[in-house]
């Protein structure tokens, strides 16, 4: 007999969730989203697919992807939230697949205004859709399937298996998104968060680790807006005891937010010279390497000193390079 493997003995919604987290980096970060909605309709046929992204003080998707569809999709279904009846019970049924045969019969599905409007003109006759909330960053997402043969509704193994299956497609999107940007920007400090805002301040991807970071420094802020002063791009400042360094990303903004250490309060010659000093150069050796005078490195050293409250070139090399608890 052939001998069985542990991938064998998966059901095909726990290879995808698999495929979705261990494609991360093999998938372009702009064919990401089309590439996991292909995967989902792998499990749960269907003619066409969407996700979008926005947060709910907009109440529309400033992230959305189709396939099977014609690309203004998303725009006429916008257009025609007003009257829209499945997007109420979505928000009332958050994380739980709602499927529109459920929202509207289908003789008042059929002659309705929405369907007219939305659905009719794309052939589109059957709609699951599960939406998701993040509380902390007012994010909201959403991932609906279209099926376009009216005798064709969804079962209730599928809507169970697109309530698994959009479940982990948030996280990875999430996972895969922050993956892409960590190598093609600056390094992130251990223990940082990062997220990313639009110029108003609204969230558009937010890690857990930058929410976690906000609700420990202000507890009572509000989820729709950041708690803090965004600095101008390319600049790193302190707020408190946390760091903010923002980096543009095209119209958006990237922001890092580590808790500050003591390097962390000095300029950014100081740390030259302090890194400098610390690999064991002399004074003349680190004014060479920067390209300044030995005087302005001894007079910056001097004032690093008395900031971080050392000594002895010992104690700064240890705090540049703090030992391991290994």
């Amino acid at each position: 007999m052939p001998k069985t493997t542990k991938k064998d003995t998966l059901d095909p919604v726990d290879r995808v969730i698999a495929r979705l987290y261990r494609s991360a980096l093999s998938v372009s970060a702009d064919g990401f989203r089309a590439w996991a909605l292909q995967q989902i309709q792998s499990v749960v046929p269907c003619d066409g697919a969407l996700w979008g992204s926005g947060v709910t003080s907009y109440m529309r998707f400033h992230t959305v992807t189709v396939t099977g569809l014609p690309p203004e999709f998303p725009h006429v279904l916008e257009a025609t939230s007003a009257i829209n009846p499945l997007l109420p019970r979505i928000l009332q049924n958050l994380d739980t697949p709602v499927d529109m045969a459920n929202v509207l019969p289908d003789e008042a599905f059929f002659s309705s205004e929405i369907y007219a409007r939305a659905f009719k003109p794309y052939g589109i006759t059957r709609i699951l859709s599960t939406g998701h909330l993040d509380p902390r960053s007012g994010l909201y997402s959403l991932v609906t399937l279209y099926r376009r043969d009216r005798e064709q509704a969804f079962t209730e193994i599928e809507k169970a298996q697109h309530k698994r299956l959009t479940y982990h497609l948030f996280n990875a999107g999430s996972h895969a998104f922050f993956l892409h940007l960590a190598r093609t920007h600056a390094e992130r400090p251990a223990g940082a968060g990062a997220a990313v805002v639009d110029a108003a301040g609204a969230y558009h991807e937010a890690t857990v680790r930058f929410l976690d970071l906000l609700d420990e420094r202000f507890p009572q802020r509000d989820p729709h807006a950041l708690p803090l002063p965004v600095p101008p791009p390319g600049q790193t400042v302190a707020v408190e005891d946390l760091m903010l360094r923002c980096e543009p990303l095209g119209d958006l903004l990237l922001l890092t937010i580590w808790p500050a250490g003591p390097l962390d309060r000095l300029t950014s010659r100081e740390r030259e010279i302090v890194f400098s000093i610390a690999q064991g150069l002399s004074f003349k050796q680190a004014a060479k390497k920067i390209g300044v005078a030995p005087s302005t490195v001894a007079n910056h050293l001097y004032r690093v000193y008395r900031k971080l409250g050392v000594y002895s070139r010992t104690e700064l090399a240890a705090l540049v390079h703090p030992p391991s608890d290994e």
